[in-house]
């Protein structure tokens, strides 16, 4: 097999960098905004209907979108089902205590697929939970 080996983009471009968002297609926009905003407590941070392409886009987040990383939810009006595939993996967030935020979630009816406790080969604290179209979410427990 032949390696191809790039020169890495110069520092001068990548200290203007960060990651803005990571896109999400849903079936229910309705339900996928309960789930991240009502059960993982995050922020609807702007909402836009397109109908000419019959799609709609909600940003949410933690914070505002020029000082952190948010999730672009993408409801295609005419897309009733997708296939999650096999090569995305998941979506992880910081927590302060796995445990108490796993509790909290199974309150508000979300879904838990893996209940808070050390990694596998590690000590870190994480859980895994799944959005309305199943898409995984990790906690990581913050180290103290």
């Amino acid at each position: 097999m032949r390696r191809l080996y790039l020169t890495p983009i110069a520092s001068h471009l990548t200290e203007k960098m960060r990651i803005l968002h990571t896109m999400l297609r849903v079936t229910d926009l309705e339900q996928s905004l309960q789930f991240y905003t009502e059960v993982l407590g995050m922020k609807l941070l702007r909402r836009n209907e397109y109908p000419e392409g019959e799609f709609t886009l909600a940003f949410v987040g933690y914070d505002d979108e020029a000082s952190s990383a948010v999730i672009e939810l993408t409801w295609n009006w005419q897309q009733d089902s997708y296939e999650l595939g096999d090569a995305f993996g998941h979506v992880a967030i910081e927590v302060d205590d796995a445990y108490a935020t796993c509790d909290e979630i199974k309150r508000r009816d979300g879904n838990v697929v893996r209940e808070a406790g050390p990694k596998k080969h590690g000590t870190t604290v994480i859980a895994f939970i799944e959005d309305p179209d199943g898409y995984k979410i990790e906690l990581i427990q913050k180290k103290t």
